[in-house]
């Protein structure tokens, strides 16, 4: 076995590295900084990204298999693509661009709601040891650091107005609070899910292991779905760096695509632990309520094939038929609206089917 450090303090997960500049966006602190050759560094960083790497590292050598993954081709390209995107900003359109950073800004806020959800003891639920373990420290500074950089922490902005700053930079601050409320209506994420009793009771109508801890399903269900709207977002920092670096398109001169480089940056170390974690307990032994004993390739299998599935069918479905309800809203008024909305389809690969908007309950939380 290698010579690592496996154990480390809620601390030291949570640390940052020394940076000779804060990152500052109009005004307001962001986390993360620069280092002494202006170089980008991320926050939480310190141990965090040598931990997960030691952590894999450990298991390798344990287990013999490497971190659970899905190549990011699995799942199609941002909707709008590149060019879809392009064509509606020359036609003075920018209206569901505006929406599309905004729903994106808003769905990272909903990220601090992962940090309710890791218990502090998460070795009742195995047979096997799991010290030395990301999971071991999911309750221990991990899920917490992800919380952190999703939505901020006390004065520090995080990803959710890093997001809002992003399109307000490109767009030069298109609208105002209540504007933003009504977009966020409209795309059924104002009020989104009602009570944490509704969402405990939608989910608890559709679980798959009732013998297992309540919480525990809870936190491996989310961990799969967040995961991969962790990967599949790789493909909207490409498009949105891409677009927001077009100076001839947008404001800002740059400064926004480069906001979105700093948060692709961030969100590699999630990725990254959550990887592992669930791979560390795939194989390993879930102990249910009952005192009957779980394989992991079970428990995680199907979990990971159930979020998959969702994923890439219900949930893609519903984000692209919320932004092309935009799409043809911004449209309706334009003098030429029925021949940019026909080009527009006619550079992409999917239109909507049914133009009824999903449910408030049923919207995903995802890019």
């Amino acid at each position: 076995m290698s010579n690592l450090q496996l154990e480390y303090t809620p601390e030291e997960i949570l640390a940052d590295h020394a940076v000779t500049e804060p990152l500052r966006v109009g005004g307001v602190v962001c986390h993360g900084g620069f280092d002494e050759n202006g170089n980008y560094v991320s926050p939480r960083t310190r141990f965090r990204t040598g931990a997960i790497a030691a952590w894999q590292q450990s298991h390798r050598e344990t287990f013999g298999a490497d971190p659970m993954d899905v190549p990011l081709e699995t799942w199609p390209g941002n909707y709008p693509n590149l060019e879809q995107a392009r064509l509606l900003l020359r036609e003075g359109v920018r209206d569901p661009i505006i929406a599309s950073l905004t729903r994106i800004g808003t769905v990272e806020g909903f990220g601090a709601m992962i940090r309710y959800l890791a218990p502090a003891d998460m070795q009742r639920h195995f047979v096997e040891d799991i010290r030395g373990t990301a999971t071991e420290h999911l309750g221990r500074g991990l899920v917490e650091a992800h919380a952190r950089d999703e939505a901020g922490w006390e004065e520090q902005a995080g990803h959710d107005r890093m997001w809002f700053a992003v399109r307000d930079i490109a767009f030069e601050n298109p609208v105002t609070a209540d504007q933003t409320q009504l977009i966020l209506q409209r795309m059924g994420l104002s009020g989104r899910g009602g009570t944490q009793e509704d969402r405990t009771a939608r989910f608890q109508a559709q679980r798959l292991f009732h013998d297992l801890d309540l919480g525990l399903e809870m936190l491996l269900s989310t961990m799969v779905r967040v995961l991969f709207i962790e990967i599949k977002a790789f493909h909207v920092f490409a498009w949105a760096e891409a677009l927001l670096s077009d100076t001839g398109l947008v404001a800002g001169e740059g400064e926004a695509a480069r906001l979105v480089s700093y948060i692709r940056a961030d969100e590699t170390p999630h990725v990254g632990y959550l990887r592992t974690s669930l791979t560390e307990m795939r194989d390993r032994t879930f102990i249910g309520e009952s005192g009957r004993r779980y394989p992991g390739r079970e428990v995680v299998g199907r979990l990971w094939d159930k979020g998959l599935e969702e994923s890439l069918g219900i949930l893609e479905e519903q984000n692209r038929t919320a932004l092309a309800q935009e799409v043809a809203l911004a449209l309706a008024g334009h003098r030429r609206g029925s021949e940019v909305l026909d080009e527009f389809h006619a550079l992409g690969d999917w239109r909507p089917a049914d133009p009824t908007p999903a449910s408030a309950a049923d919207v995903p939380s995802g890019y």
